[in-house]
């Protein structure tokens, strides 16, 4: 599978953040999301998904199971099963987060209603 970032539509999530399913195949799914300053992910955890993330641009403060830190461009955090976790976009940001298994909630979000 080959996908252009272009051509893959983005979805709003929320008044502050949009995402796109960069890829998925097997038990992985790539994702994209965008936040403006103030966009908040809020502290959850997965109880079947393990997730890796890497800030690609921008500023978050990341909370991984209860310890905070400033993630820049570059950086990255793991949260495994059961493992709150969460964000706060100090800036316009993009995070690329990766899931396994894949996540069927985002694809049924994808299908028009």
């Amino acid at each position: 599978m080959i996908l252009h970032n272009n051509d893959i539509p983005s979805r709003k999530v929320d008044e502050y953040a949009s995402r796109k399913i960069l890829g998925t195949g097997g038990s992985l799914m790539m994702v994209e999301v965008s936040f403006k300053k103030g966009g908040v992910g809020e502290v959850h955890s997965h109880d079947a998904h393990e997730q890796t993330s890497y800030i690609v641009k921008g500023k978050f403060e990341v909370s991984v199971d209860g310890v905070k830190s400033v993630l820049v461009a570059g950086d990255s955090f793991y949260a495994g099963l059961r493992v709150p976790h969460g964000v706060v976009a100090l800036e316009d940001s993009i995070i690329l987060d990766v899931f396994t298994p894949l996540r069927q909630d985002f694809l049924e979000a994808e299908v028009p209603e």
